[in-house]
C-alpha cells in the first residue's frame, strides 16, 4: 500500500522514505480470532461497573452527600427550555460551551421519559458505543483489547461526575473519530469535527496524523464538518458565540494545577482572596489570579509550540503515533487549563485507552498514571470538595497528589512520544493499509492495488 504520497519502497514527495509492513501477498491473512473468554469478561466488567455506576447515580447507593445530578436537571434542563426558544442562552454566563452543545442538551427532550433519566440513557449509550469500537478495535491483527479494559476500568472510578455531565458523549465521538482516522481519514475527520463544535478538544487528536494525503484529508475534512455546523447553528438560532466573550473574564477554578499556590497560600494564611462560584464554576478571584492566568496561557502556548516542533522533527511515525500524539496534546492543554473540572478526565481516560488498542503504544505507563489520577479526582471531588473549596489540608493534599500526578504523565507522555519517533536522518512511516481484506481467499495484485488508492 502507499503510506504516502509516492510509490511504495521509494522517497515520497516530502523527502519520506516509506517503509511499509511484509506484503499480504496474494492471499489475504485473516485475523486471529478472539478469545471468547476475553470478550465475555469485557462484556461483564462492563455491564456490572455501569450497573453499579447507574445504582450511585440514582441514588440507591450512597458514595457522598454532595448532589452532582443538579447540573442535569437543574442547569442543562434550564439551558434545554432556552433553546427550545430558537436561541442560545445569551444572557447565562454559565454557558461555557460551542454551539454544537445545542444539539446534546436538546437530544434528551427526543426520548420518552423525563430530562433526567433520558439524559442518563444517552450517557449509557454513548459509553456503550465507546466500549464497541474498543473491542472492535481490539480484535484486528496486531491490536490489544487492554485499551477497552481502560475504558471499561476508568470510567466508573469518576463516580457519579461521569453519567451527570454530557463529557462522555463527546469522549466517544473522539474515541470513535480517532480510531477510524488511519483507515478513513475523511470519516474520522468528520466525526472529530464534529467533536470539536460540541466542546473543542476532539480537535486537538489531530495534532499527531501522518503527513501528507492523511492528513489532509482529515484537517479537511474536520474544517468542513466544524465550519458547515457551526454556520447552520449560527443562522437558526441567535446568539452561537456569545460564550466567546464569557470565556475572557474567567478566574482559576479551584481544582486546576494553577489555584495550587493559591490553596497552599491560603492554608498558611498567605492568600486573602474570594473563592465564589463564577461563570458555572467555583473560582479563586482576587491577588495574583491576573498573573497566574497568563502564566497558563503562556504554559499552553509553550505546550503546543513544542508539540509543533515535535511534528516537524519527527522521523518515524508508527500506527501507536497517531493515538500517542492526540494524548500527549490533551494532556498539554488539560494540564495548562485555567479549569480543571472532574469531568475532564472522561477525555483522558479517553485517550489513553485508544492508545492502548495498539501492542506498540508508549503510552502504558501513562496511561496506568491517568488512572490513578482518575481515582484521585472521585476523592477530590465530590467526596472532598468542600475540603477543596476551603482550602483545607486534606483536600488540598489530594488535589496536589492528582494535579502534580497530571503534569508527571503529561511530561512522561511528551517524552515517550519524542523518543518512540526518533530515528535515522530519512523519516520513515510504518503505518497499516487503510483497509485489509479479512476474508483468505486470493486477490488479483491489480484489484488490490486500486483498492490501495481509493482507501489512501
Amino acid at each position: 500500500m502507499l503510506a504516502q504520497d509516492g510509490q511504495a519502497g521509494q522517497t515520497g514527495s516530502g523527502g519520506v522514505a516509506v517503509a511499509v509492513p511484509p506484503s499480504l501477498g496474494a492471499t489475504a491473512v485473516s485475523a486471529a480470532a478472539p478469545g471468547r473468554g476475553a470478550l465475555w469478561g469485557l462484556g461483564a466488567g462492563w455491564f456490572t461497573t455501569r450497573t453499579l455506576l447507574l445504582l450511585i447515580v440514582l441514588g440507591v447507593l450512597k458514595v457522598t452527600s454532595l448532589d452532582v445530578t443538579t447540573d442535569v436537571s437543574v442547569i442543562y434542563h434550564g439551558w434545554y427550555e432556552v433553546l427550545q426558544t430558537g436561541t442560545f442562552p445569551m444572557d447565562d454566563v454559565t454557558w461555557q460551551y460551542p454551539p454544537g452543545a445545542a444539539l446534546v442538551m436538546l437530544l434528551p427532550g427526543l426520548l420518552p421519559w423525563s430530562y433526567l433519566i433520558s439524559f442518563y440513557v444517552l450517557c449509557a449509550v454513548f459509553d456503550a458505543l465507546a466500549i464497541g469500537m474498543l473491542v472492535r478495535s481490539g480484535m484486528r491483527k496486531g491490536r490489544s483489547f487492554l485499551g477497552a479494559w481502560v475504558w471499561v476500568a476508568g470510567v466508573p472510578l469518576l463516580g457519579p461526575t461521569v453519567y451527570c455531565r454530557y463529557d462522555i458523549m463527546v469522549t466517544a465521538i473522539a474515541v470513535a473519530g480517532l480510531l477510524v482516522l488511519l483507515r478513513r481519514p475523511v470519516l474520522g475527520g468528520l466525526l472529530l469535527g464534529f467533536g470539536g463544535l460540541i466542546k473543542i478538544w476532539p480537535l486537538l487528536a489531530l495534532a499527531g496524523t501522518p503527513r501528507g494525503r492523511r492528513t489532509r484529508r482529515s484537517w479537511t475534512a474536520a474544517l468542513a464538518a466544524l465550519s458547515g455546523l457551526a454556520f447552520l447553528l449560527a443562522a437558526g438560532m441567535n446568539g452561537a458565540f456569545q460564550f466567546l466573550t464569557f470565556q475572557a473574564d474567567r478566574g482559576i477554578e479551584v481544582e486546576s494545577v494553577g489555584a495550587l499556590p493559591l490553596h497552599f497560600a491560603r492554608l498558611f494564611g498567605g492568600w486573602h482572596g474570594l473563592v465564589s462560584m463564577n461563570y458555572g464554576s467555583v473560582e479563586l478571584l482576587g491577588p495574583w489570579v491576573t498573573v497566574i492566568s497568563k502564566v497558563s496561557m503562556a504554559a499552553t502556548l509553550a505546550g503546543f509550540a513544542w508539540l509543533l516542533y515535535w511534528r516537524l522533527r519527527a522521523r518515524r511515525w508508527q500506527p501507536s503515533t497517531t493515538y500517542d500524539a492526540a494524548l500527549a496534546t490533551l494532556l498539554v492543554f488539560t494540564v495548562t487549563s485555567r479549569v480543571i473540572s472532574p469531568q475532564y478526565l472522561v477525555w483522558v481516560v479517553g485517550l489513553a485507552a485508544v492508545c492502548l488498542t495498539v501492542r506498540g503504544t508508549s503510552q502504558r505507563p501513562v496511561a496506568v498514571m491517568v488512572l490513578v489520577a482518575t481515582l484521585l479526582t472521585t476523592l477530590e471531588f465530590p467526596m472532598a470538595f468542600g475540603q477543596v473549596v476551603n482550602s483545607q489540608p486534606w483536600g488540598v493534599t489530594v488535589l496536589a497528589l492528582r494535579n502534580l500526578l497530571l503534569v508527571a504523565a503529561t511530561l512522561l507522555s511528551c517524552r515517550r512520544l519524542w523518543l518512540s519517533t526518533r530515528g535515522d536522518q530519512t523519516a520513515t512511516l510504518v503505518l497499516p493499509p487503510a483497509e485489509q481484506p479479512e476474508r483468505g481467499y486470493p486477490v488479483r495484485p491489480g484489484i488490490a492495488y486500486e483498492q490501495s488508492l481509493l482507501d489512501d
